[in-house]
């Protein structure tokens, strides 16, 4: 039987880049509402200690381990060994709390934190710069596994790797040396089809994040004014069960391809309007019905 594990990311409780869409609670309390609703992992959030003596008591104190967690990487138009230095904390942090991967988001020329760029205004790669981008990523990719701790790609709303035929000229230009995250969400709002992408890059994918959309937000969208932060105050993103995506077909694609590993749910949303325990425990018994379905063994 196939095994899986059950994240999420802090974003539902608290976001980065709208502080406005966050709600006054502390990290033990969003660890308590995310176990509460069955979650065993959680990705880390501004909120988290980045001592590992001040983490480990507060991850065991909810019985929570930490299953990921964002680097902005800027590899695309700054060199090695600047991302190096900026992602070496981080990696001993991660080592030190037992974490199984840093998920690697590309934050050189994007536009996703800018909300007065719209979203037709991504940066975009030539052919030879995106060879030369994967090139450089495998490579990076290779020395932070050597450092004891992998990285996985994360495609993105408003980065160089945004589109599927972008998605597929990096996994092209790539080689074994970076992994794969997966985000449904982020390929369906850039018009791509998940099923096609995991049937194309199974192989690659070693982290999975189950964001949903509500497609009626995305396609009322202008593109030549609105941003991607304009498209999350619209609602753009929301979890498992409560959005437009198959999750049943989703989730039964990666077991026929035999992943193995975490589903994360990571959907930025207002928490006023949707809350965060009970969007926690929507996206849990969403997750936990298809998955059961497909044949999962969900494990802590």
């Amino acid at each position: 039987m196939l095994k899986a594990k059950l994240g999420m990311s802090p974003i539902a409780w608290w976001n980065d880049d709208l502080p406005e869409l966050s709600e006054d609670v502390t990290i033990e309390e969003c660890l308590r509402q995310s176990r509460g609703a069955g979650f065993t992992g959680m990705e880390l959030g501004q909120r988290f200690p980045r001592d590992p003596d001040e983490m480990l008591p507060i991850l065991k104190a909810a019985d929570v381990t930490l299953c990921g967690g964002w680097f902005s990487g800027t590899l695309v138009n700054e060199d090695m060994e600047v991302n190096k230095d900026a992602i070496r904390p981080m990696i001993e942090l991660f080592k030190a709390v037992d974490a199984p991967c840093i998920v690697y988001g590309e934050c050189g020329n994007t536009i996703q934190g800018d909300r007065a760029m719209p979203l037709d205004r991504k940066p975009v790669l030539s052919d030879d710069e995106m060879a030369a981008y994967g090139r450089k990523l495998t490579a990076f990719g290779e020395w932070c596994a050597e450092e004891g701790m992998p990285l996985v790609y994360h495609h993105h709303m408003g980065q160089v790797v945004q589109f599927q035929h972008e998605l597929n000229a990096f996994m092209t230009n790539s080689g074994e040396g970076i992994p794969l995250l997966l985000d449904v969400g982020h390929l369906a709002f850039a018009g791509g089809d998940p099923l096609a992408a995991i049937d194309a890059h199974h192989a690659r994918i070693r982290h999975v994040h189950t964001k949903d959309i509500r497609r009626e937000v995305i396609d009322a969208l202008d593109w030549s004014t609105d941003s991607f932060l304009d498209a999350v105050l619209k609602g753009a993103f929301t979890v498992p069960g409560d959005g437009s995506l198959d999750f049943e077909a989703i989730v039964q694609r990666c077991a026929d391809h035999g992943y193995e590993g975490w589903f994360v749910v990571e959907a930025e949303q207002d928490p006023v309007k949707a809350p965060p325990l009970r969007m926690a425990e929507i996206g849990h018994a969403e997750l936990m019905r298809v998955m059961t379905k497909a044949g999962y063994e969900v494990v802590a």
